[in-house]
């Protein structure tokens, strides 16, 4: 094992981090409809949960509501019971072989449970870049210890990995920075 090898390691950790991040922040909602929030809807088919994107096309069909068109039509009752089910706040309406689901506006303090929501999820993702971090000094105090590179080699690896933690921090915040002007946009 390398600094190289701490470095790339930590670095991709800390995006996987972000990742993580930016796919818990789309679940958010705010008072636009959008199609990923019905992402981790699970639908009973043929006895397993499937995804729901797997059973049905799901779209925009205006700013506050999202069509859902079941592949297979004798499914539609099971969707719209499993969206219901989801505990999103959402509430489901058949329309022939469409389902309609509007997303009502949201309240006011519903908006700054969502802006604590958000800053939550941040707060974990900065924990874990900073674990990751932790981890990658730990690497290169090993390597000192087995003098595979010399202190000032670990030292200035220390400083990089530091940057690499600093700058995924400020892009945590950035997103969430927007992320919280978006909930709260009425």
């Amino acid at each position: 094992m390398s600094v190289a090898d701490v470095k790339k390691n930590a670095q991709e950790r800390m995006t996987k981090s972000l990742e993580t991040l930016r796919a818990d922040l789309a679940k958010v909602r705010t008072g636009r409809a959008h199609t990923g929030i019905l992402d981790h809807v699970m639908v009973e088919y043929y006895g397993s949960p499937t995804a729901l994107s797997q059973v049905a096309n799901v779209t925009l069909m205006d700013a506050r509501t999202i069509g859902v068109q079941p592949f297979e039509k004798k499914m539609a009752s099971t969707i719209e019971k499993a969206i219901r089910d989801a505990d999103l706040g959402l509430n489901p309406s058949s329309q022939g072989d469409m389902i309609r689901v509007p997303t009502p506006p949201l309240t006011e303090e519903r908006r700054k449970e969502m802006v604590k929501l958000v800053k939550s999820e941040a707060e974990d993702a900065k924990i874990a870049v900073r674990n990751i971090r932790r981890d990658g000094n730990e690497g290169l105090k090993k390597l000192v210890k087995d003098k595979a590179i010399s202190e000032d080699d670990e030292r200035r690896a220390v400083d990089e990995v530091q940057k690499l933690t600093d700058k995924f921090i400020a892009d945590i915040d950035k997103m969430v920075t927007e992320k919280e002007k978006e909930v709260l946009t009425v």
